[in-house]
């Protein structure tokens, strides 16, 4: 059974019950909290062999482990604040190595104010560490998947296909998703993790509609890999989101005056019916398959 299938096999099985307003299907679930605001709640687990090498810095490990949380909570336009941290390591592991991996994950906790409060610690063949985030969102800044709409235009933070060399110390997009969320009404957004293809693909199927990207537009740097493996590379954690037309020319007024958003207009939202799909430099639509990186 594919990843994808599982989720939606399991999706089917737990039916969210109040005070949940979201539960599987996003990047993070939102539970009633107070009158103005939403708790948001994740979790992402890292695994050695997946996620990283036997060859990779212990501080890089515990930086990422934090950092694909963040992301996930930056995506819904929430802040994050509690976190538990869950630890599976091979016997024997040298204690130096374990305090390394606890020195990343302060390291970036602290930059974001985040405060550890509990977890868990076990033994396993290979090194494992999961964290439980959980953040807050004002209500008016709650940003979803399935919020997209024919007309909408698509924006993409930073530069994509730069996955291999930056999964390990990448910085979360927060700060551009509250600036975001803060000054414009974004309508939908998606945290990049199993790549464009697959994200984008997601994202419409959430929102009940079609996509199309041109290919010229796609952002790439030095570092990024061709633009073929861009598409559908993971672990860009970049941000990918929507707002209408009137928000959209906002947005990239603002972009003139400051340099505080690195982002690129992508492409548009479509009805349904259409698809995803990228076009090419000589205007032909080519279907945009949800492929990228899957767990399984």
């Amino acid at each position: 059974m594919r990843e994808l299938e599982f989720i939606r096999y399991i999706t089917r099985r737990f039916k969210i019950k109040r005070p949940v307003v979201k539960g599987i299907g996003d990047d993070c679930a939102v539970i009633k909290y107070k009158k103005n605001k939403f708790l948001l709640f994740t979790c992402d687990m890292i695994i050695e062999g997946t996620h990283f090498t036997k060859k990779t810095h212990a501080f890089e490990i515990g930086w990422k482990a934090m950092a694909v949380n963040i992301s996930d909570i930056a995506s819904m336009g929430g802040i994050p604040k509690y976190a538990l941290v869950a630890a599976a390591v091979p016997r024997g592991k040298n204690i130096r190595f374990l305090k390394e991996i606890i020195r990343g994950i302060e390291k970036i906790s602290k930059k974001f104010n985040i405060s550890i409060i509990g977890g868990d610690t076990n033994n396993s063949e290979k090194i494992v560490l999961n964290v439980t985030l959980i953040g807050e969102a004002e209500k008016k800044h709650l940003t979803k998947r399935d919020g997209a709409k024919p007309g909408d235009l698509i924006f993409v933070t930073g530069a994509l296909g730069e996955g291999k060399s930056k999964h390990l110390n990448f910085l979360p997009r927060l700060r551009e998703s509250r600036i975001l969320v803060k000054n414009f009404k974004i309508n939908s957004m998606i945290d990049l993790s199993d790549g464009l293809a697959m994200d984008l693909n997601r994202l419409a199927r959430a929102s009940n509609v079609g996509a199309c990207v041109y290919k010229s537009l796609i952002p790439l740097s030095k570092k990024s890999e061709p633009l073929e493996k861009s598409i559908f590379a993971g672990e860009d954690f970049e941000l990918l989101f929507t707002a209408s037309i009137a928000e959209s020319k906002k947005i990239m007024k603002r972009m003139g005056k400051k340099e505080d958003l690195p982002i690129t207009l992508i492409g548009e939202i479509v009805k349904r019916p259409l698809g995803v799909g990228l076009i090419e430099d000589n205007g032909k639509l080519t279907p945009l398959k949800p492929k990228g990186y899957a767990h399984f």
